[in-house]
Parts: structure tokens; sequence; C-alpha cells
């Protein structure tokens, strides 16, 4: 029995993505909480917890891309195709936000408003098109001839809609959880206190999207349905609401990682029900991930610069958060 490479790059391209979501999803969260605090010294805090590994974080956001293209030309061309507006609308609010970063502590007093609001919007349409790009695909691709069949708003659907606004939700999420693992006193406490409305909306989202995905989609809604895939579905919505209530009560203590670590969970069991949903298509509803695939002497040859590089970024980024693992305080940076 020969390497499924194939399967091999799926399990990649779908860690890569995972990892962006978990680690841009909180730097980006960060600028989307902004707006709730307008002090320039908690503005400067809120920064600095991310400042040294926030632009390290989009490497996966690459890895996830080269190997779409690299593995599955096909997909790669039907998706970038298929979503080519919300793309180009998620990297200019990637761009501003990457600019805002760098030029706002450099910015006179009077001018550090404007990098504010970049970044501010650069976050927010960062978090909500890329939200949009998800509802879009969830509802699937229309391909004929191994190509893109669709228009160029295909995309801009009620779903996509609000499946950008969960997402913007969802970060902001992990983004005040995050605070309130990397600072201590009234920033800490302001967090804690949006945190629990924050809760309630992501898992009101949830449960929104849960109700409206086997609507939006037939075949998702066979496929959730239908046995024994009903059988491996059915612990998500159970785990979804034990880790809110663990998170509700740890927000009721005196908290530190638990809620960072238990939205992390809510996130993890979120990408485990889209895949639940769509494995094995890389384009939903009729492409699987065999027939969009490269020839196997392409996808061996890109494994083997996959196999060296993804240990190195794993290393580089471990080293970095355990780097700059304490608390950060105004006009000190890291202890």
């Amino acid at each position: 029995m020969g390497i499924d490479l194939s399967l091999i790059w799926a399990v990649i391209i779908l860690f890569g993505i995972m990892m962006y979501v978990v680690m841009d999803g909180f730097d980006l969260g960060i600028g989307l909480l902004y707006p709730f605090l307008p002090g320039k010294s908690d503005r400067d805090v809120m920064m600095n917890t991310v400042a040294p590994v926030w632009d390290g974080n989009e490497t996966w956001l690459v890895l996830g891309g080269a190997g779409l293209m690299a593995a599955f030309p096909l997909a790669y061309s039907v998706v970038l195709s298929a979503f080519y507006l919300p793309l180009v609308f998620m990297l200019l609010g990637l761009i501003f936000r990457g600019v805002a970063f760098e030029f706002r502590f450099k910015a006179s007093e009077a001018r550090r408003h404007w990098w504010d609001k970049a970044f501010i919007g650069g976050s927010l349409a960062a978090t909500y098109f890329q939200g949009v790009i998800l509802g879009a695909y969830l509802q699937g691709v229309r391909v004929e001839g191994r190509a893109y069949a669709g228009g160029a708003l295909d995309w801009l659907t009620p779903f996509s809609l609000f499946t950008g606004a969960g997402l913007v939700a969802a970060y902001a999420l992990l983004g005040c959880t995050w605070l309130i693992l990397k600072t201590q006193g009234a920033l800490q406490a302001r967090m804690i206190a949006l945190a629990r409305p924050l809760t309630w909306t992501l898992l009101a989202v949830i449960a929104v999207i849960s109700l409206w995905t086997p609507l939006a989609s037939a075949d998702i809604a066979r496929r959730w349905f239908s046995w024994p895939n009903l059988l491996w579905f059915a612990p998500v919505p159970l785990l979804v609401l034990a880790t809110v209530w663990l998170l509700l009560r740890r927000l009721r203590a005196q908290p530190d990682a638990s809620p960072f670590v238990l939205t992390l969970c809510l996130v993890f069991l979120g990408y485990s029900g889209l895949g639940i949903s769509l494995w094995p298509h890389i384009v939903p509803p009729g492409i699987t991930i065999w027939q969009a695939a490269a020839p196997p002497q392409s996808q061996g040859f890109a494994l083997v610069g996959a196999l060296l590089i993804i240990p190195f970024i794993l290393m580089y980024t471990a080293w970095g958060y355990y780097v700059f693992r304490g608390k950060v305080d105004a006009g000190q940076g890291y202890h």
C-alpha cells in the first residue's frame, strides 16, 4: 500500500490554516477591541502584548496558500477565482493593519489617532472577509469542466455576510482572553467584564450558523444527518456547551490562562465541525482532495521542502512565545 500524498498534504494545509486562525486570530482581535479602550496607555499595552510575535503568526497563512497551490492546483485556481474580491479585501485589511502596527509608535500625538483608526479598520476588514470567504466556501462553488463557473459576486450571500460577523465575534473573544492572560490590573478587569457578553454572543453565533448551515447546503445536511456521520458530529454541540459553561465559570474566578485556552477549544471545535461537514471535499460540493491533486511527483517534491520548513517554523514560533511569556505593563513592556 503506497503513501497517500494527497491525504498528507490535506493534513498539512488544515494544520496550517488552524495555526493561522489561532495565532493571527487573537492579534486581529486586539484591533477589534480598540474601540472599547480609547486611552493611549491601554492601547499601547494591548499592542505591546503581540508586538514581538504578530508578523510571525502570518507565516501559517503563507504556508496554507503555498501548500494549496503546490499540492492541489485545481482547488487553488477555482477557490481564487471564486473568492477573488473578498481575498483582495482581506489582504488590503492585513496591509493596513501591518502598516498601522509599525507606524503607530512612530507617529506624533496629533497623528496617532489616524493609525489607530487604520489598525481598527484593517483588523475589522481582514477578519470580516475571512468569515465571508468561509461562509461562501461552505455554501459551495460552481465548477464546470475543472474551472470556476460562477460570477464575480456569487460569494455575496446573507449566509456569508453573517459568517463574517460571526468570525468578528470569535476573534474579538480570542483577543479579549489573550489580554486577560497577558495583562493585569484595571485593563485585565475590563477584559474579564467584556469577555462575558462576547462569550454569549459567540455562542449565539455558533447556534445560528449550526442551524443555518444545513439549510444553506443540501450536501452538508445529508452529511450531518446520515449514519455514521451523525455519530461523529453529535458530540460537537455538547462539547461546545460544556466549554462555554467552563469559560463563564472561569471568568467569575481569578482567571489567567484558562479563558484563552477554553476559547481556543471553542475555535477548534468549530474547525472540527467544518472538517466533518466537508471532508473529503476540498472544493465543495463536488471536488475531493484526490480529484484536485497535483501529480504525485510534484506533491512528493514539495513535501520534502514542507517537512524541512515546518519544524523550523514550529521551533522559532515556540521560542518566540517562550521568550515573551510574561505580563505586559504600561511603559515597561514584558516583565
